[in-house]
């Protein structure tokens, strides 16, 4: 139950184990990202809401993703985003903003864009997409951080150590 209302739990909050030959959401494997590195994102405060918007490339696999934070209701900032190309008006790869910094986020963030064939991408339905993630619970939190050790031990890829709060 969340803010009193019923809720239906995500395989991450489930904590689902993957078989090896089975690939993982990337929604799912981005929503644990964001949990996991949830203090780094907030400043430091225990809620708040996250959105995060991607953009697709012609090949059908994401070009972009933006991660914005609320700490405030009504007020956005974006904490971070990660681009697969450069251009004139960025660069390629992971860029903090607004005075958001988390080195394990990046990490991750690096580790699940190289390998974006390693997951079942979303239905690119023409636009950008979107989830919203609230503040997670302490089961979701620790569902959140198994995913994602899962995750890049799948990738190959050291697990970060987790921020403190």
């Amino acid at each position: 139950m969340r803010n009193g209302r019923e809720v239906e739990p995500t395989p991450v909050a489930e904590n689902k184990s993957m078989s090896p030959n089975e690939k993982q959401s990337l929604d799912q494997t981005l929503e644990a990202a964001v949990v996991v590195s949830w203090i780094d994102l907030m400043h430091g405060n225990q809620t708040g809401l996250i959105h995060i918007e991607y953009g697709f490339a012609p090949t059908g696999t994401l070009d972009n993703l933006k991660i914005w934070s609320s700490i405030t209701r009504g007020h956005w900032l974006l904490a971070c985003e990660y681009w697969m190309s450069e251009s004139k008006f960025h660069g390629k790869g992971v860029r903090f903003n607004n005075g958001y910094e988390s080195e394990g986020l990046a990490h991750i963030l690096e580790s699940v864009m190289q390998h974006q064939k390693s997951f079942v991408l979303p239905a690119n339905l023409g636009r950008q997409g979107l989830l919203q993630i609230a503040t997670p619970t302490e089961v979701e939190s620790a569902a959140a951080a198994a995913w994602m050790s899962e995750t890049l031990d799948r990738l190959g890829s050291p697990v970060p150590e987790p921020t403190l709060a």
